[in-house]
This record gives structure tokens, C-alpha cells and sequence, in this order.
């Protein structure tokens, strides 16, 4: 037999993207599945909220829809101030700490002094302890400075809980950039904070996008540091607000959906304006560590 008879013609083998009309008809099922799961409670909220003071007692029984929980916590409530203080700490604690931990991060990046390593893991250990056993020391530490009762002490409170892992983050992130910029900033004469805030921090947006949406969530939603450190209700935010709607004897289910629904709202904004960095920001951040 000659080599020329041997030699058998590939076979044909189908694509691996190619699937049977089951195999997608049964993925599409299971994520329309897992859709209505994660929208589900959102839209329940939105409907109780629009179902009056008393809606929520039968929430199947349909009698119409109206906003008199939106006019009443808008009009009758301090929900507005409550709302201002919550923007202002939550973008005080976003800026802040987001330059601490941008600043904290390049320098374990780029520069070798003496414990920086052990700084990284000190942050990672911080991490590791539960608000609630932080609670007291912050509190006689805000209480000696000064701070209770303050949007300073409350910023500061939740830099302390935000920096560890955004300064991990962006240490990580800061590792993709190539050193050779900053050489490049220091032939130009720049100092090192001019290489940093000229050459570095632009190219690190999708970093500093990711790290800017975790701190403004984590002081935007917040509970248990602002019920305790905040005792005025002109300085009340948004999650201590809320609990003036819950008595001894009823809880004001309607007016606190209402709520919710409002709370989401910025929320949802800054997650949209920062979407489109933030796979990139934190795929790059856990390349390196």
C-alpha cells in the first residue's frame, strides 16, 4: 500500500462556539431564570412604594397606583436634609480616600523603603476586623478630637474602612503601568508628585474609577458607624434617617420602600458614569499583587 493511500482526509468537526437548539434554548432559560431572580425584588419594592401608606398589607390585591409616599416623605419628612448630608460625606470619603489610597499605592508601586511591605499587609489585616468591634475605639478616638457629630469625623470614619482595599487595588493596578513613564517624567524635570499627577494618574482611570465607586457605596449605605456617630437630626444620613420610620408599634413600610427607591437613585448614576472602567480596573488591579 502506498503512503499516498494511507493518508485519510481530515474530518469535519463541528465548532466549538456551535451549540444543539437545547443546549441554548436551556441557557437562555436559565439566565431569563436568574434575571427575574435579581430584578424581582427591586421592581416589589417600586410597586409597594406606589401602592400608598397601607399598600404593603395586601401587596396582591390591585387598588391603583399613586405617589403620595414620594410627596410625603419629600414634603412632610427632613428627607432632603438627610440626603444632602449623605452627598456630602460620601463624596468627601470618596476624594479622600481615594487620594490616600492612589498616593499610598503608587508608593508601595514604584518606591522600596524601609516597611512597605509590611504597610501592605497591615492593610490587609485591617481589613479583617468587623465594624462592629470598631465601633468604640473610632468612637472614643472621634470623642477625643472632637469629631462626634460631625461630617469630618463620619469622612474620616469611613476613609479608615475604604483605604485598605483601594490602596491594595491601586497597588495592583499601578504594577501594569510601565516604570518607564516615570523615568520619562523625571528626564522632563518633573518632581515625583508631578510624575504621579501628570503621567500616572491619567492612565490609571479605570483604577481610580473602581476605587472611587467602592468608597462612595461604602459610606453612601452605611448604618452602623452613622447611628452612632451621629446624634443630631439636622446631621442624620440617609440610612439614619430611615430608622425614624420604624416605631415601637408600627413600621412605616410604605414610606421606607419610597425611600429605598429614592436611595438607589444616585447610586445607580455613579455606577453608570464609572460602568465602562470598571472590568478594566479591576481585572488589571488583580493581575499583580
Amino acid at each position: 500500500m502506498s503512503a499516498a493511500q494511507t493518508v485519510r482526509p481530515p474530518r469535519k468537526h463541528r465548532p466549538r462556539e456551535q451549540r444543539s437548539r437545547t443546549a441554548s434554548a436551556a441557557l437562555h432559560t436559565a439566565l431569563a431564570a436568574a434575571s427575574v431572580v435579581a430584578v424581582f425584588p427591586v421592581l416589589f419594592i417600586v410597586y409597594v412604594s406606589l401602592r400608598g401608606r397601607d399598600g404593603w398589607q395586601e401587596p396582591t390585591r390591585w387598588t391603583g397606583l399613586d405617589v403620595s409616599n414620594y410627596t410625603h416623605i419629600l414634603g412632610e419628612t427632613k428627607f432632603l436634609t438627610w440626603f444632602g448630608n449623605s452627598v456630602i460625606v460620601a463624596l468627601g470619603a470618596t476624594v479622600l480616600g481615594v487620594l490616600i489610597a492612589a498616593t499610598a499605592g503608587y508608593a508601595v508601586s514604584r518606591m522600596r523603603f524601609p516597611g512597605h511591605r509590611p504597610l501592605m499587609w497591615t492593610f490587609l489585616i485591617v481589613q479583617m476586623f468587623p465594624m462592629a468591634v470598631l465601633i468604640v475605639p473610632l468612637y472614643n478616638i472621634l470623642g477625643e478630637l472632637e469629631l462626634l457629630d460631625s461630617y469630618a469625623g463620619l469622612i474620616v470614619t469611613y476613609c479608615s474602612v475604604s483605604v485598605p482595599f483601594c490602596a491594595w487595588m491601586l497597588k495592583g493596578y499601578f504594577d501594569t503601568i510601565p516604570a518607564e513613564i516615570d523615568e520619562a517624567g523625571r528626564v522632563d524635570g518633573l518632581s515625583p508628585f508631578g510624575t504621579f499627577w501628570r503621567l500616572v494618574v491619567p492612565l490609571a482611570r479605570p483604577g481610580l474609577a473602581v476605587t472611587g465607586f467602592y468608597s462612595f457605596i461604602t459610606a453612601w449605605g452605611e448604618v452602623a458607624f452613622a447611628s452612632q456617630f451621629m446624634s443630631s437630626e439636622e446631621h442624620y444620613t440617609l440610612a439614619v434617617g430611615l430608622q425614624t420610620f420604624v416605631g415601637q408599634q408600627k413600621a412605616e413600610w410604605g414610606l421606607m420602600t419610597a425611600a429605598a427607591v429614592l436611595i438607589t437613585v444616585p447610586a445607580a448614576v455613579v455606577f453608570f458614569v464609572a460602568q465602562r472602567h470598571l472590568v478594566a480596573g479591576l481585572t488589571a488591579g488583580g493581575t499583580k499583587g
